[in-house]
């Protein structure tokens, strides 16, 4: 078991961090389903969750949409803010939200003060680029059925001695996260449910043995 599914998230703002950071933010809300961002906006602020959920996606002209990570309270987004460039990715609330927005210059004064967590800002976009060349690894030579149990298994945290994904995930978030049908992945969780690799409790999906690479 990767030590990812053993602790929390290392991109958690501290209770100490966030109210040095959060001087001069700015509060706002959103409902569920608001675009907070959208993918080419140049915006100057980093964005912390206080509360709420939400994805960040990728979207072509016809709609086609792929989502490349989900966030909750404690996390932030924006950070890369620092360069100046356009967003690059749409962000959307999946819940009613509430945010801090940190204007940039606070939030280049604030690395330049917690070097601690500068290197956690750092090590943060070195996990994305990561997770999303293994994106562009598992598109191009894995079939949709490695896509889904790889997916499953980076979402899942151990509690009580099991893997549970405790995020509600339906068909289509998880098609979308993978690039392939819903009606397809609808098929490999129902063989992965009758083969007992998999089962459903609520809302969570618990993992009671590790899915096969290949099907």
């Amino acid at each position: 078991m990767s030590e990812k599914n053993k602790t929390a998230s290392p991109f958690v703002l501290t209770a100490e961090e966030l109210g040095s950071i959060s001087t001069h933010a700015q509060t706002r809300s959103f409902p569920r389903n608001a675009v907070v961002l959208n993918e080419g906006d140049r915006t100057d602020s980093l964005y912390i969750i206080i509360e709420g959920r939400v994805k960040a996606f990728v979207s072509d002209p016809d709609g086609k949409e792929v989502v490349l990570s989900t966030q909750g309270a404690g996390e932030y987004f924006g950070e890369m803010v620092l360069d100046e460039g356009p967003r690059s990715a749409s962000i959307m609330t999946l819940e009613p939200s509430r945010f801090l927005m940190v204007p940039k210059s606070d939030f280049k004064d604030f690395l330049l003060q917690n070097p601690e967590f500068a290197v956690r800002v750092i090590e943060k976009l070195i996990h994305r680029v990561r997770s999303l060349t293994e994106n562009v690894k598992s598109l191009a030579l894995m079939d949709v059925y490695g896509r889904v149990a790889r997916l499953l298994l980076e979402l899942a945290r151990e509690r009580d001695g099991r893997l549970v994904i405790s995020e509600r995930l339906t068909q289509k978030d998880i098609a979308s996260r993978v690039g392939a049908s819903r009606e397809m992945v609808s098929l490999i969780l129902k063989d992965l449910e009758t083969g007992g690799y998999v089962h459903h409790e609520g809302h969570s999906i618990v993992i009671a043995r590790t899915p096969p690479p290949r099907w």
